[in-house]
């Protein structure tokens, strides 16, 4: 049997536009959690967090749970417990995370996403696009985020989100 090599989604440097830096973020576990009708309360009991709201997520020590659509989460950062009362898929290695952070983070996203993330608040999760890419935005704080895209379209989503910094940044240089 072939000794398999994990490797980063695009092993790119950190990037930084007027203030603002977007890095490729390590995948950690990632897990989809559809809980049977139900058993959602079931669910967040044997993970030690509570099922999340749409548009939100829990968290409790290492592991986050967030909401990725219609009765259905992502766990990430754990790998969750036998028997639970949903189906359960691994996701790691599909998905790409990236993070953008900084003062103009939300005016590239702005460039990107049809959303207002100006009162995006930590504990949030999204569920959009980010132009013609699927995306899981989740709000790590002020003017920090981490971008969830399909693993074979992180190299678009990279270049999508720095071509949108380079912008800003042209735009921040022009303003007195």
């Amino acid at each position: 049997m072939p000794d398999l090599i994990a490797k980063p989604a695009l092993g790119a440097a950190p990037v930084t536009h007027a203030g603002t830096t977007l890095a490729e973020a390590a995948m950690p576990q990632m897990t989809s959690i559809a809980p049977w009708p139900g058993h959602a309360a079931a669910v967040g009991l044997a993970l030690g967090m509570a099922f999340p709201a749409p548009n939100c997520m829990t968290e409790a020590g290492r592991a986050r749970l967030v909401w990725a659509g219609r009765d259905m989460a992502f766990l990430i950062g754990e790998v969750p417990p036998d028997g639970l009362p949903a189906a359960v898929t691994d996701q790691a290695d599909g998905w790409a995370a990236l993070h953008l952070s900084g003062v103009r983070a939300v005016e590239v996203l702005a460039r990107l996403v049809p959303l207002d993330l100006r009162d995006m608040r930590r504990g949030q999760a999204l569920r959009t696009a980010l132009n013609h890419l699927p995306l899981l935005l989740i709000a790590e704080g002020e003017g920090a985020f981490t971008l969830l895209t399909f693993r074979s379209m992180a190299r678009t989503a990279w270049h999508e989100v720095e071509d949108a910094m380079v912008k800003v940044a042209a735009r921040v240089a022009l303003t007195p």
